[in-house]
C-alpha cells in the first residue's frame, strides 16, 4: 500500500469559471443567489451574494457546499430522520437543505458548490450550471 495518492485541485481560476456560470444562470432566471465555491475540504475558495439575494443565504450556501464537499455526495440526500443530528453533531456546519454538489473530476472530488436564496430546486439548478463550466465535471 502507497503512503500517498494522486489527486486533482480546483483552481481558483476554475472556481471563479463555476462563480460566473452559477451567476448567470441566476441572471437567466431572475433569481438572485449566493453562490459558494468551496475546494475538496470544504474550504472558501470563491463567493459571491448577488445584488437582492437574502442576507442569511450567505450561510446556508456556505453550509451547503461544505456538506458536499464532506459527504462528496449532494446536500438533501439524507434521511429526514437525521437531519438534526447532523446539525447537532457538526455544530451547525452540515445541512440538509438542496442546493450544494460536489465537484467530481475523474473519480476525484475536487470541490463543491453551494447556493441558496431561491427554492431548493432553484438553487439546484443553479449549481448544476455552475458544475457545467468545468470540463470532465460529473454532471448531477
Amino acid at each position: 500500500m502507497s503512503d500517498f495518492v494522486a489527486s486533482f485541485k480546483l483552481t481558483h481560476a476554475g472556481a471563479l469559471k463555476m462563480l460566473n456560470a452559477g451567476i448567470a444562470k441566476a441572471l437567466e432566471m431572475k433569481q438572485p443567489q449566493c453562490i459558494t465555491i468551496t475546494d475538496d475540504g470544504g474550504h472558501l475558495m470563491a463567493f459571491v451574494r448577488m445584488d437582492g439575494a437574502k442576507v442569511l443565504s450567505i450561510d446556508s450556501s456556505r453550509k451547503k457546499a461544505m456538506s458536499a464537499a464532506s459527504a462528496r455526495a449532494p446536500s438533501g440526500q439524507a434521511h429526514a430522520a437525521v437531519e438534526i443530528k447532523l446539525a447537532l453533531a457538526t455544530d451547525g456546519k452540515l445541512t440538509n437543505l438542496l442546493g450544494g454538489l460536489p465537484v467530481i473530476v475523474d473519480g476525484h472530488v475536487i470541490g463543491a458548490v453551494g447556493v441558496g436564496s431561491g427554492t431548493g430546486e432553484q438553487d439546484l439548478e443553479v449549481a448544476k450550471a455552475a458544475i457545467a463550466a468545468i470540463p470532465g465535471a460529473k454532471q448531477h
